[in-house]
């Protein structure tokens, strides 16, 4: 299984981004997907998930800004983030995951939820 992020790059305060992560190896459609950030100096901190099928959840510091979206044909996953603050800065990791304990945010969040982690991709938002 191959998780591949991609597009992030430098860009000003308020302006936006789309990073990608196209996955391979895994029966895509049947896999929970999710985008967690590390900043520097932080612990890896959950962004926001898509289930196979179709609902979100998303950390409060992006709601309204941030959107996950995936396209089954393609096997990708996307993370248009928009409005985007300095404090996003981080590099970003996509996840796939098969099961999971329980239906709730707690659950969709933690990292031990995940089977497979992509390399990572760096956004740095400039003030």
């Amino acid at each position: 299984v191959q998780l591949q992020a991609s597009g992030g790059g430098l860009v000003q305060a308020g302006g936006s981004l789309r990073l990608s992560c196209a996955a391979s190896g895994l029966t895509f459609s049947s896999y929970g997907m999710a985008w967690f950030r590390q900043a520097p100096g932080k612990e890896r901190e959950f962004v926001g998930s898509r289930r196979s099928g179709g609902s979100t959840s998303y950390v409060d510091s992006v709601k309204g800004r941030f959107t996950i979206s995936r396209d089954n044909a393609k096997n990708t996953i996307y993370l248009q983030m928009s409005s985007l603050k300095p404090e996003d800065t981080a590099v970003y990791y996509c996840a796939a995951y098969t099961t999971v304990d329980s239906n709730s945010y707690n659950s969709y969040s933690r990292e031990s939820t995940y089977d497979y982690w992509g390399q990572g991709t760096q956004v740095t938002v400039s003030s």
